[in-house]
């Protein structure tokens, strides 16, 4: 399944006009349909190159959101030792780019004094402030001893962040948020409406191998994202064209339809070259 294949696969959960996609690029479809999951693309698939190779791609690819979910070479994008000089550059160099960034990811370590850990989310919800970003991601920790100190900080977290009105969302990544019993274990132990979660059905597959729908139906409520990647068998490749894996994209689609997803969708694994 090709970019623009996904995206229709998308749009048919949601919009019955599915003749509209004679358009060119897929921002653009987006914009003329009205459609109410809003699509954009990470980082991620250009990690080999820099970052401004990234948003120059992205670009170029038809989006205009964006989220800072992977690695580009040299770059510290939201991490602790971030300066204000350097995120506002950041900031500049992404509008430059004619996008706009929604999202990024905390790093984060949870081996740490619980102090510790809430002065280390807090100065990145701050970052994230600064860039003007809605929403901020923890990948977790799979690490069991490490499960209380994640809990007590991302309610921490979840209150701070919700002043700045950011929303803290996690996504399934193993360990304590590997399907759907850790991550409703999860939402009950942070405790906090907002701290919600961006569903990744690829991980679902990488992480547990269970069935990405099967698992959505229980937390489909809690979703407030989607991370949109394909995989094929547990552990295996995630940088793979969309419809080469398991994931059955028509039924998380029309999971997340049921449960009144509002968006976004964003590509976070393609295949490389």
């Amino acid at each position: 399944m090709n970019r623009r294949q996904f995206i229709k696969t998308t749009v048919g959960c949601t919009s019955a006009v599915l003749g509209a996609f004679q358009y060119e690029a897929e921002a653009e479809m987006q914009n003329k349909l009205k459609l109410p999951w809003e699509i954009g693309c990470f980082n991620r698939p250009w990690g080999a190159w820099s970052y401004d190779d990234a948003l120059t791609g992205i670009k170029a690819a038809g989006f205009h959101l964006t989220g800072m979910l992977g690695e580009n070479k040299g770059e510290m994008l939201l991490k602790t030792e971030s300066t204000p000089e350097y995120l506002d550059k950041l900031s500049s160099r992404i509008e430059m780019h004619g996008l706009k960034p929604i999202m990024a990811r905390l790093v984060l370590i949870h081996d740490i004094p619980v102090k510790e850990g809430i002065s280390q989310i807090s100065r990145q919800i701050d970052s994230a402030h600064r860039m003007k970003l809605k929403t901020v991601m923890t990948l977790g920790t799979a690490i069991p001893s490490e499960y209380e100190q994640f809990y007590r900080v991302m309610s921490h977290g979840a209150a701070y962040a919700a002043n700045s009105n950011i929303q803290l969302v996690f996504k399934p990544h193993g360990g304590c948020s590997a399907a759907a019993d850790e991550i409703l274990h999860c939402i009950e132990r942070v405790n906090h409406p907002n701290f919600t979660l961006w569903f990744d059905a690829g991980n679902i597959i990488y992480y547990t191998d269970k069935d990405p729908v099967t698992e959505l139906a229980r937390v489909a409520k809690y979703v407030t994202g989607f991370c949109a990647k394909d995989c094929a068998v547990k552990g295996g490749d995630v940088m793979l064209q969309f419809g080469t894996g398991k994931v059955d994209f028509v039924g998380v689609f029309q999971k997340l339809k049921e449960a009144h997803f509002k968006g976004p969708v964003m590509v976070e694994c393609c295949a490389g070259k």
